[in-house]
């Protein structure tokens, strides 16, 4: 169930506009809502699969292999979880008036990585200081 657009489908942002004007700011509400309904649908179709798709195999080696491929699906549904509360946060930043902005220095991200990963928090050079870190501290 698609929602109701406000603007342009051919619409992308530019940095020729003020940064996350109202526009803007509906672009990226409906991109993060468009993708979260996305991640739904499929998680309903896996746990549908699921249900319908429980059966005996007397093969081992098939049924091994079955149950690999329902634990890398249920993997990657976790993930996708995380994502929908990450999509959820991103859409709260938007009604507060802080989305688009890095949550490190509160600059604007930019309008590229936003499009790319509209759930982001940090701008790139956040993130690029913030992966270097992660990676000095994980080899201690």
């Amino acid at each position: 169930m698609k929602l109701e657009t406000k603007f342009d489908t051919d619409y992308r942002p530019s940095d020729a506009e003020p940064f996350m004007n109202d526009r803007q700011q509906d672009y990226f509400r409906q991109k993060l809502m468009d993708w979260k309904a996305s991640i739904l649908e499929e998680s309903s179709g896996t746990i549908k699969d699921m249900q319908e798709g429980t059966r005996n195999i007397p093969d081992v080696a098939d049924r091994a292999s079955e149950e690999t491929d329902r634990a890398l699906e249920l993997r990657t549904r976790d993930r996708q979880r995380k994502v929908v509360s990450k999509i959820d946060a991103a859409l709260r930043r938007i009604d507060d008036g802080s989305y688009g902005y890095c949550e490190a220095t509160g600059e604007p991200i930019s309008l590229k990585r936003l499009d790319a990963r509209p759930i982001a928090t940090l701008s790139l050079e956040a993130q690029e200081r913030h992966e270097r870190k992660e990676r000095v501290h994980r080899d201690d």
